[in-house]
């Protein structure tokens, strides 16, 4: 069996993005993890999945969009190839809230106390 190089790894920080992925639609669940698979099996991801959030230490958005639905992902990485998730949430305006990014940020210093 041809086994394909993946170029990251996705990991989870406690339950927060497991709350998050639970209580969305078939349709929705299946769009998030066909990006998660674009982002472990590309070289380099395109923006419109993978974003740095500006004026921040590391923190990345994963994007999702479904339709006229958008959804962001809150990561990081660690050790250079392990995407490490936080918190995600459904997008309703054109920025990202404020309190999303603090607990993404949070949740970020939460893990690297941990390790």
């Amino acid at each position: 069996m041809d086994r394909k190089r993946k170029y990251r790894e996705i990991t989870f920080f406690n339950d927060y993005f497991q709350e998050f992925f639970s209580k969305q639609s078939k349709k929705v669940k299946a769009k998030i993890v066909w990006t998660f698979d674009l982002i472990e099996d590309l070289p380099r991801v395109p923006e419109t999945y993978l974003k740095h959030i500006e004026n921040t230490d590391g923190l990345y958005e994963i994007r999702v969009q479904l339709s006229s639905d958008i959804f962001r992902i809150f990561c990081f990485f660690d050790r250079g190839q392990l995407v490490v998730l936080v918190n995600g949430f459904q997008k309703k305006t054109k920025k990202t809230p404020k309190k999303e990014i603090e607990l993404a940020l949070k949740l970020k210093a939460d893990y690297e106390n941990e390790k």
